[in-house]
């Protein structure tokens, strides 16, 4: 057992413990186990964990090809999942865009404030305008009686189809370059052409997340597949760890989203 945990980090051990918990579920049962949504590390950890020889089975989707944020469904392999196995809906945001401009974290602010889980979610999706987003089945009635507003802004929820979802598609812009070390500070530094000492400040200032969680060290090794968002700079990934150079420094390919 604790060959498992010295792959991950050790606050991730609650997690292992969760996906764990599932296998043995669907081990005992021979039935189907569906989790929340889960992000692309926990997703990571998941297929990680699971593997490719267990007897256990395993898919994940999110509403839409490109999703982030992904419902997984752990089954035995007399299962045949499709895609109403994971239990989504999706909604749109009607709101008077001519006068209102609406983002992201708005959205996701006035969400969470009807004491929903950020589990329950899925990704928040914005174009041209149009605003949607993926809920669980078991939350959305009671998401669409309470969601009225978001800030001052009287707002209606539309059910829509899957196939109406609306298109995007994530570009990283990608480099490489040299870091000193894989120190939190030394990577956010590198990827964003700012000081050690401005990183350190917005690490300190609780304004940094390493995969989706707020990390206040900046002594924090990074590793590769680790995805950053720091408020004010957008959202960034070490892509690889390409080894060290002649002079002992780590070569490592970064992507910014653009």
């Amino acid at each position: 057992m604790d060959t498992i945990y010295q792959h991950f980090r050790p606050d991730e051990k609650e997690f292992i413990d969760q996906v764990l918990s599932w296998k043995q579920f669907v081990e005992d049962t021979y039935a189907p186990k569906l989790t929340d949504f889960l992000d692309p590390r926990m997703q990571q950890i998941v297929e990680t964990i699971i593997g490719t020889n267990s007897d256990i089975r395993l898919a994940s989707f999110g509403g839409y090809l490109d999703a982030e944020r992904k419902r997984m469904l752990l089954y035995p392999d007399y299962f045949q999942p499709n895609d109403d196995d994971f239990h989504l809906t999706l909604f749109e945001i009607q709101y008077p865009s001519k006068f209102v401009t609406i983002a992201h974290n708005h959205v996701l602010g006035s969400l969470m404030s009807l004491g929903v889980k950020r589990e329950k979610y899925g990704d928040i999706l914005i174009h041209d305008e149009r605003i949607q987003f993926f809920i669980t089945n078991e939350m959305s009635e009671y998401v669409k009686l309470e969601f009225k507003q978001i800030g001052k802004t009287t707002i209606q929820l539309i059910e829509k189809d899957m196939n109406d979802v609306i298109s995007t598609r994530e570009e990283w812009k990608e480099a490489i370059t040299t870091v000193s070390s894989i120190r939190l500070d030394a990577i956010l530094s590198a990827i964003y052409s700012i000081s050690r000492q401005k990183t350190q400040m917005l690490i300190n200032r609780g304004y940094v997340k390493v995969n989706w969680k707020v990390i206040e060290d900046p002594s924090f090794q990074c590793q590769e597949g680790d995805y950053f968002s720091v408020r004010g700079y957008g959202r960034s990934k070490l892509m690889s760890l390409e080894g060290k150079t002649k002079k002992e420094k780590w070569r490592i390919t970064t992507g910014i989203l653009k």
